[in-house]
């Protein structure tokens, strides 16, 4: 089950979450303490982002589909 399926749809593609700051104190699988299940998930997600495997992915061009931009002054 995926404890964050709530907040995947609201990550955006520049690995952020925004969150309120309610104390709400939740524990990840790990067991590390986070401020609330938002704050928890913004990490959880920016993780599997850096890892290739999240939202933020699925974002960006493959290099094939990139431009190189030259600066004309």
């Amino acid at each position: 089950q995926d404890d964050c399926s709530e907040f995947r749809s609201q990550f955006e593609a520049g690995g952020r979450l925004s969150c309120t700051r309610e104390n709400a104190p939740v524990r990840d699988a790990s067991g590390k303490q986070h401020t609330n299940k938002c704050l928890m998930c913004a990490d959880k997600l920016k993780k599997e982002a850096q890892r290739g495997g999240g939202t933020f992915q699925r974002n960006k061009s493959p290099a094939s589909e990139r431009t190189n931009q030259v600066r004309c002054s």
